[in-house]
Formats: C-alpha cells, sequence, structure tokens
C-alpha cells in the first residue's frame, strides 16, 4: 500500500519532471517540493488561521480570566478552552497538521530519490517494477544523471575545497538556517512569553533545525536539497498569507545591545 500511494507516485513524478527538464534531477526535486507545497497550500492557509486563531485565544480576556478562575481545575479548564476554541471557531490541530502529513512526504521523497538514482542491476530492475507502463521509457531515462552543482544527489552532501583537508557540509547549513527562519516565521508572538505553550514552542523552534541538520548531513543530498527548498518555499506562502516580519524574523536576541 505503501508503494502504491507513496512511492510510486512520487517515483514517476520525478522522473517526469527530470524529462522535462533536460535530465537534470536537482532542478527536478526542485520542481517537485515547489508543487508538493502547492498542492498542500490550503494545509498551510489553514495551519495559519490556526495560529493566529491560537494567538488571538491567548489575549483573550475570557480565557485570561478562566486561567486566573481554574488554575487549579485544570478539567474545568480544559472544558472552558474547548468552549472558546468552538465559539471563535478555533481548530486546535489546524496548525500542526501539515507537519504530521509532511513527515509521509520526507520518507517517501528519500526512498523516491534513493530509488530513481539507482545503481546497480538489481536496483534498476526494481526501479523498472514502480514505474507506469506506458508512462514513461527507462530505456531513455537510463543512465539517471545524478549529479547537480557539485553534489552526487545520491550521497551526503560536502564542499571540498583544496586549502581544507574536510568538506563543508553547505546544504546541511542550509537546512539548519532556513528551517530556523521558517520556525520563526510559522511561531506568531505570544500574549504571554512566560506560559508554558509559548516556552514548548521556544524550545521546538530550537531543537527542530538541529535535528534536521542532522538528517541533512546524514542522508542523501537529495533530500537535503528538498529540505532546503522547501524551507523557503514555506517562509513565501507565509509572507503571502501575511505572517512574515522579515525585520523579526532576521532579528537575533544574542545579537541585541543590553539597555
Amino acid at each position: 500500500m505503501w508503494d502504491s500511494i507513496i512511492i510510486t507516485p512520487f517515483v514517476n513524478v520525478l522522473l517526469y519532471i527530470y524529462t522535462i527538464v533536460g535530465q537534470n534531477f536537482g532542478i527536478a526535486i526542485i520542481l517537485f517540493t515547489i508543487l508538493i507545497r502547492l498542492v498542500t497550500h490550503p494545509l498551510t492557509a489553514q495551519q495559519v488561521k490556526g495560529s493566529k486563531g491560537m494567538a488571538a485565544l491567548q489575549s483573550d480576556k475570557r480565557w485570561i480570566d478562566a486561567q486566573k478562575k481554574y488554575k487549579d481545575d485544570k478539567e474545568k479548564l480544559a472544558q472552558e478552552q474547548m468552549a472558546l476554541y468552538k465559539e471563535l471557531g478555533i481548530n486546535p490541530f489546524a496548525s500542526c497538521l501539515p507537519t504530521i502529513i509532511q513527515f509521509p512526504i520526507i520518507i517517501g521523497l528519500y526512498q523516491s530519490v534513493m530509488l530513481t538514482l539507482a545503481s546497480s542491476p538489481i536496483e534498476m530492475l526494481n526501479l523498472t517494477k514502480h514505474v507506469y507502463p506506458g508512462f514513461l521509457s527507462i530505456s531513455q531515462l537510463i543512465p539517471l544523471n545524478s549529479k547537480f552543482l557539485w553534489m552526487n544527489l545520491g550521497l551526503p552532501e560536502r564542499l571540498h575545497l583544496s586549502f581544507l583537508s574536510f568538506g563543508i557540509p553547505v546544504l546541511a547549513i542550509l537546512v539548519l538556517v532556513t528551517t530556523y527562519l521558517q520556525s520563526k516565521a510559522m511561531t506568531p508572538p505570544s500574549a504571554n512569553p512566560n506560559d508554558q505553550s509559548a516556552q514548548m514552542s521556544k524550545m521546538m523552534n530550537l531543537y527542530m533545525p538541529f535535528l534536521m541538520f542532522y538528517l541533512a548531513f546524514t542522508f542523501s543530498s537529495g533530500l537535503s536539497l528538498y529540505f532546503v527548498t522547501s524551507n523557503i518555499v514555506g517562509i513565501l506562502q507565509y509572507a503571502a498569507l501575511g505572517m512574515v516580519d522579515f525585520k523579526k524574523m532576521f532579528s537575533f536576541p544574542i545579537f541585541k545591545k543590553k539597555a
């Protein structure tokens, strides 16, 4: 079922894009990522709506009063919170739904990239099993060009310079930076920066970029290229939906002068 729903369609779309962009697999991954982002844009818009609603709830007088009134009764506080969700039309799961959906896409893309970059006869045979008959001609695609800029998209990316004894993980660094910036763009300012939800969001915004950096550092550069493209397109989507203050997004507390 996983192959039929995720892997096989991804492989065919990737290969089809690959054929129409002059057999450049890096460009194919970038265009495929943009396509995925466009298809899931309604979910992104719903996520933005949910984030705005949650931010508005934090400054709602009724919620503030309920927190004070029921601070020792968690069950009653939860009931009041759900009542306000319903009254204000807030879906508490809307802000995390696109992220949940993206995980199988990430896994599917990684498996698809590794599958399409087949090098051995056995891997080539496995690839042919995932191509829709009559849709693509494997004989015209083989061998697949896995080179993009200085990278081999089937291997972890490193930029090797003659004066350095080690390779620089450029894409992994870009994944780290763009993931952090997208996290800042996704997180609306909290009315109470010291409350538990705000602190949890802050910690997630710090930990997630390093997790993505590790994945980009370890796995194929094709997946890293997907991460970077997805993050950049995501930031542009949030900007188009009025969620991004670029001045604040590129401000870092560590560099602020103390008053």
